[in-house]
């Protein structure tokens, strides 16, 4: 899978093309939409006559297959019936939630409003602990077919070397950079070697506080795009930053709910902060490996400065020390 492949007409995507897809399903649209914050896709809110507006999810040509994208569909459906507050696919009358319209693959789904999950708040951790940790044992009944396995080399060793074979890079730090990553891949390693066998399942796969719209009724998950086999970890820590002594605090409000439903196994704080740098890496490859997309220089004009890599190089480098140091402590 060519992940720089950039379709022209998926660059193009225009008002109109997004107004006859959804009416292709038999909605008629009032006219109106609004792009939201999504760029790996394309994301529209579309007005709906006489109805609700609807969530349209463009999906970008070559990422995904279309046995993966219906994977993730169903299982987010299959916790949707469980009553977890997933957002799920709307299907058709013949039960379909992936459609074509011309060269577009697409979902619909309902609209639903929320604000950030406030991370200093017991409550809101321990209830996202408990969904979370539903969500898991469902993940853990069978495992994704059609989609890959959250690894060292993928998000590691193959962003790095995109970066730098791409030149992406600037040439006075190339050396600096190389240097470093390779010197961070043998730290991860290590922590995945002090972690032991830990159990792969699937996962919502990128659970930052921004796919979590929280309201006065609780949460609602979204954006199941990444998800992938993984370990358990993966999908908290996520919801863990600051220094030692918050980040213990934080992370035992979230598991006080998680085990209520899961238990989670210590040995995989092992991985937090080699999956913390791993995201990393492989941010920094997923801006470079889109570059052809017109969206990316507009959406991250810093990335080819020379200040952005400077603050990345010193970033990774704490990520460094934060791995030398021993796990965080949970009882």
């Amino acid at each position: 899978m060519a992940d720089e492949l950039i379709n022209e007409s998926y660059a193009a995507l225009g008002p109109d093309a997004i107004l006859d897809a959804v009416e292709s399903l038999g909605y008629l649209c009032d006219g109106h939409f609004l792009a939201l914050n999504s760029y790996e896709n394309r994301v529209y809110q579309v007005g709906i006559d006489e109805g609700q507006p609807l969530i349209a999810k463009f999906y970008r040509p070559g990422r995904w297959s279309d046995e993966a994208i219906i994977e993730e569909h169903q299982y987010t459906q299959a916790l949707s019936d469980l009553e977890i507050p997933v957002i799920a696919p709307l299907a058709d009358d013949n039960g379909k939630t992936l459609h074509r319209h011309n060269d577009y693959r697409f979902a619909l789904y309902l609209r639903r409003g929320g604000r950030a999950p406030e991370l200093d708040d017991p409550e809101h951790l321990e209830q996202m602990g408990r969904f979370i940790a539903r969500i898991h044992n469902l993940g853990e009944t069978r495992p994704f077919t059609h989609r890959p396995t959250l690894n060292i080399e993928s998000f590691g060793v193959d962003s790095y070397q995109y970066l730098l074979a791409h030149g992406f890079v600037p040439q006075g730090l190339e050396l600096a950079y190389r240097t470093l990553v390779e010197d961070l891949i043998i730290r991860v390693r290590s922590c995945y070697a002090a972690a032991g066998k830990v159990q792969n399942l699937r996962l919502h796969g990128d659970m930052h506080p921004g796919n979590v719209l929280w309201t006065d009724k609780g949460p609602h998950i979204v954006d199941f795009d990444d998800a992938r086999m993984g370990p358990a970890i993966q999908d908290i820590w996520m919801f863990l930053s600051g220094d030692r002594q918050y980040m213990t605090a934080r992370l035992a409000d979230f598991l006080n709910g998680y085990i209520e439903f899961r238990e989670f196994d210590p040995k995989e704080l092992h991985l937090l902060e080699a999956l913390r740098t791993l995201r990393m890496m492989h941010y920094a490859a997923w801006i470079a490996r889109r570059w052809q997309d017109p969206a990316f220089p507009q959406a991250f004009p810093w990335f080819n400065s020379g200040r952005f890599w400077d603050d990345h190089i010193l970033a990774l480098r704490e990520q460094a020390a934060l791995m030398d140091e021993p796990p965080l402590v949970w009882d």
